[in-house]
């Protein structure tokens, strides 16, 4: 079945929400994580936040140029006292986010967004990267 544009617009926003709400619970994490062993992954959380953020910008760009109106709500955000517990929840949005991402790109081919599915492409491999970098952090 496929995805209407108003519909793929509505996504685009769902995915809007999750960005920001990522950018929030990177920098509380970043804050609050603690243990010499997260010291590298605490420095780097700051950099994931600032790319959550230009993740935000690029879907809020798609959106008008698609005739939407980008939201501004934030996902629910988790947060947690346990410095582990706290990168496996950063790594269970980047795991949603990826799964996420592969559909919106493939539903940007159907409705033929070749551009569009470029810049969402763009965002996925960010977020493979932050996969990589949490996972390596966690010792995996």
């Amino acid at each position: 079945m496929a995805i209407t544009k108003e519909a793929f617009i509505s996504e685009l926003n769902r995915d809007l929400a999750d960005e920001f709400g990522a950018a929030v619970q990177y920098v509380q994490h970043a804050a609050a994580v603690t243990g010499p062993e997260y010291d590298a992954i605490g420095k780097e959380l700051i950099i994931h936040s600032n790319e959550e953020m230009m993740h935000a910008v690029s879907l809020s760009n798609i959106i008008c140029d698609l005739g939407g109106v980008p939201g501004t709500d934030v996902s629910e955000r988790h947060v947690s006292s346990d410095s582990k517990e706290m990168l496996e929840q950063d790594l269970a949005g980047e795991e949603g986010a990826i799964a996420r991402y592969k559909e919106r790109i493939s539903q940007a081919e159907s409705l033929g967004e070749y551009g569009v599915r470029r810049l969402l492409e763009d965002i996925l491999m960010m977020e493979e990267e932050h996969r990589r970098d949490l996972t390596s952090s966690l010792g995996r």
